[in-house]
């Protein structure tokens, strides 16, 4: 039988808890469940990992990594700062329909039962996209394409538009997709 090394079972250990959070009607993870769909202790679990916390910062590093990532690539390769910020918004739209389970960390549904740091760490998560968005308007501005004055109602809005979107597909079972009909509403925002 072959051993699974340290790194490969910590990342199981992630991806199972992940497609765990992928069940829309999912009761609270517990760690016993977690071992029990990877057929290792609970003792095996808390090897890799001090806590169930820590399994979910596991995840938000993953998804802070992911995203933060994908928006700096999106600033390098998009000159129009209207067009980043769509490309921005439509990209966490993406990457919720991706991410199911991760969807679940970043509206905090997941966390509810979970230590306080956790919805912290994700309402900071928020914050910077908020940042990253209006960074891309205030581009905009000096572009002659936004008023600064509008940067950071803009900004909120698009952020509150998705984050309804990510609940929506969250809440009815991962079936309302966020990206087709709020694509063109983040358009219509940023005209």
């Amino acid at each position: 039988m072959a051993t699974v090394k340290s790194g490969e079972r910590k990342l199981q250990i992630l991806q199972a808890l992940a497609v765990m959070l992928e069940q829309p009607k999912s009761e609270k993870i517990t760690t016993a469940a977690l071992a029990g769909r990877l057929a290792v202790s609970e003792a095996a679990l808390y090897r890799h990992f001090a806590s169930k916390a820590q399994m979910f910062e596991g995840l938000i590093e993953f998804i802070e990594s992911s995203v933060f990532g994908l928006i700096n690539q999106i600033a390098e390769q998009q000159d129009d700062g209207l067009s980043q910020a769509q490309a921005i918004a439509v990209m966490l739209l993406n990457f919720a329909e991706r991410n199911p389970g991760m969807t679940r960390v970043m509206i905090g549904d997941a966390l509810v039962n979970e230590d306080a740091r956790l919805q912290a760490r994700m309402n900071q998560f928020v914050e910077r996209i908020e940042l990253a968005l209006k960074q891309s308007l205030r581009i905009a501005v000096t572009q002659g394409h936004a008023k600064e004055a509008e940067v950071s109602a803009r900004a909120g809005l698009i952020v509150n538009l998705v984050i309804g979107g990510w609940h929506r597909f969250a809440k009815t079972g991962f079936r309302q997709l966020p990206s087709g009909s709020l694509q063109g509403q983040i358009a219509l925002l940023l005209t």
